[in-house]
């Protein structure tokens, strides 16, 4: 996902001569290709991701489109206040592509994991934040982004994903996509979160359940229109997200159910990383197993909310 996104950020560059793209002591190699034919456009910088938003904000108020990339922490917490007042405040066209969304960088420890990220994003005026599912929405959403109005926030995962999202809808800012109809549940999620949670909804047909699952990658601007109407039917909702429960899909999702006129009640449940730090080091998929935040953990989780446990023979009523 990470090659395909800086791939398309060359591509535009060279329709585009307002694209730069500003990187932060990223490894050697990275965007040779576009060092080499772009020079004047093309900054590696050292690690001072503050001076690095600064420097993209000027450019941006000069009518440039500005690619930042560097590891999501780096980005949305070290630079934070230079996000803000910086690019938000004045509206600037600049793209933060974070690396390591979530817990990629598992294997560094909670330094690099960015749990909160877009908790932290969501919640500033006129940021766009949107988490792909795999390198294929990735291509789908860069063209997009050129002349997006204001600062986007680009979550990026691990890279060689599955890719799940081929032959579904194509990608639109601020659109939702239904990848899989039923009345009986609701799935709601995003970035690499959708393979999990098409795989439960996979599983769940073995009990009898058929659940819808609604792909958020666009996080804010929600998609609210798409949401109260896929939930108005099923009477279990559950969101799914490789980031805390506070303030990330999950607490949007809430939102938007809690100001809603259901004609029935909805039981609902968010699940993501609880309100800690994790707690070990690994991988990123151990650690995604240790939450729950996997195909059986959203399968049960649907269960329990439909009045379901599993037993030895299967799923029964409780």
């Amino acid at each position: 996902m990470r090659r395909t996104c800086l791939d398309e950020v060359f591509e535009l560059a060279r329709k585009d001569e307002r694209v730069f793209f500003v990187g932060s002591d990223l490894g050697a190699g990275t965007l040779n290709k576009f060092k080499a034919e772009m020079p004047d456009r093309f900054f590696m910088e050292g690690i001072c991701e503050g001076n690095i938003i600064g420097m993209a904000a000027g450019l941006a108020l000069d009518g440039k489109i500005v690619y930042v990339n560097t590891i999501a922490t780096f980005l949305t917490r070290r630079a934070y206040e230079q996000v803000v007042l910086d690019l938000c405040l004045h509206q600037a066209q600049v793209r933060l592509i974070g690396n390591g969304g979530g817990m990629v960088y598992a294997p560094l420890g909670p330094t690099h994991m960015a749990i909160e990220d877009m908790a932290i994003m969501r919640a500033l005026p006129h940021m766009t934040v949107a988490a792909p599912a795999d390198a294929h929405e990735m291509k789908q959403l860069m063209p997009l982004t050129l002349d997006h109005p204001g600062p986007m926030y680009i979550r990026v995962a691990k890279g060689f994903d599955p890719i799940v999202t081929e032959g579904g809808p194509e990608f639109e800012i601020g659109r939702a996509k239904t990848m899989r109809h039923g009345d009986d549940a609701l799935i709601v999620t995003t970035g690499v979160g959708l393979q999990v949670a098409l795989n439960a909804a996979d599983d769940l047909t073995e009990f009898g359940l058929e659940a819808a699952v609604l792909h958020c990658p666009t996080v804010k601007p929600l998609d609210v229109e798409s949401l109260v109407r896929l939930a108005e039917r099923p009477p279990v909702i559950v969101s799914l997200e490789e980031h805390t429960v506070i303030g990330g899909l999950g607490s949007a999702v809430a939102e938007v159910l809690a100001e809603s006129d259901f004609d029935s009640v909805k039981r609902f449940r968010r699940l993501g990383l609880p309100d800690t730090f994790p707690d070990q080091y690994g991988s990123q998929a151990g650690l995604m197993d240790r939450y729950g935040l996997n195909r059986e953990g959203v399968r049960d989780t649907v269960l329990e909310l439909a009045g379901l446990r599993l037993s030895a023979a299967g799923a029964r009523a409780v």
